[in-house]
């Protein structure tokens, strides 16, 4: 536990550095996969560190070794960790749970928003045509979701460029996007270093909605035409909802300039192998805290009775 419960700290801080430049050029689908993956095991090995930590200083209480029947002196002897750094753990611990639990309350509140929304659209299709001379155009999560289009932006873009934005929005759709989007934020609540990956993951979404219009379009000119004119004429996208005018646009009209992304798995392998030691770590760390509170509990015996009970765990073990 001396250094394995540090390193899915330090895989966080590495993935947060490191793994927004590369990301943005891969090809976005999987990308968006790593990312999302990513995020969510290194959000849960953040907080299984900081819980293993912070118990680390709560076992010390002589209340709770009481209640535990372990000894203190024991547990002090063994414990690597100082009670400083415990109590910084407990304090993040808890900031942690409290974003995520704000998080999660505003991100359920936009998803009802949303589907609330997609049911007083008029028609029933999955494009909803709003007679709205401002240039608007996005996407609403929901079952089904809905394409929003207002007659502005249809009037700023030609007849190739309305199917390029429209498979694009559809892209969202049929992606799930916004739950990767859920995905990002709520980790990005669980630690503030998480908040890069989340800002690059709302870039990918964008590049994987480009690149599927391209497919449906069969011409990367047309949709980077298509984003461009979208940008300048709409006004400024609402946050959490799936637009085509979203993200970095000028690193997206030269991507769709560009031939498509290749395929390169070293990225995707490294950050694999990232994600393995950073679980392996933290399971290696839970063991050594086990071990360390039932040997406390051992010696607590030794002092009150003068020998193990067998009843205790790992009194077989000890007594061989």
């Amino acid at each position: 536990m001396r250094i394995s419960v540090y390193v899915p700290l330090l895989v966080t801080v590495v993935l947060a550095v490191l793994a927004p430049r590369p990301a943005r050029r891969l090809a976005p689908r999987p990308a968006a996969w790593a990312l999302a993956c990513a995020a969510l095991v290194t959000a849960l090995g953040w907080l299984g560190s900081l819980a293993l930590l912070a118990f680390a200083g709560f076992a010390r209480i002589p209340e709770v070794a009481e209640e535990g029947e372990w000894s203190v002196a024991a547990l002090r002897a063994d414990d690597p960790v100082y009670l400083t750094v415990a109590t910084v753990a407990a304090l993040a611990l808890a900031a942690s749970c409290v974003g995520l639990g704000v998080a999660a309350v505003r991100q359920a509140r936009h998803l009802r928003w949303a589907r609330r929304e997609c049911r007083l659209l008029p028609g029933d299709t999955e494009l909803a045509v709003l007679d709205d001379a401002s240039p608007a155009a996005f996407a609403l999560p929901g079952a089904p979701g809905r394409i929003v289009v207002s007659r502005g932006m249809l009037r700023c873009l030609g007849d190739g460029e309305r199917e390029a934005l429209l498979a694009h929005e559809r892209a969202h759709l049929r992606g799930r996007h916004h739950l990767f989007q859920t995905v990002w934020r709520l980790t990005a609540a669980v630690t503030p270093l998480l908040r890069p990956v989340a800002d690059t993951g709302g870039f990918i979404l964008e590049r994987w909605a480009d690149e599927e219009a391209a497919a449906c379009v069969g011409d990367r000119r047309v949709v980077a035409r298509s984003v461009g004119r979208a940008a300048l004429a709409s006004v400024a996208p609402v946050p959490g909802r799936l637009a085509a005018t979203g993200g970095a646009v000028p690193q997206r009209v030269r991507a769709l300039l560009a031939p498509p992304p290749r395929r390169r798995a070293l990225p995707f392998v490294g950050g694999a192998l990232l994600l393995v030691l950073c679980c392996t770590s933290l399971a290696n760390a839970a063991s050594d805290s086990e071990d360390m509170i039932e040997s406390a509990q051992r010696a607590a015996c030794l002092a009150e009775h003068g020998h193990v009970p067998c009843c205790l765990p790992g009194a077989h073990r000890e007594g061989r």
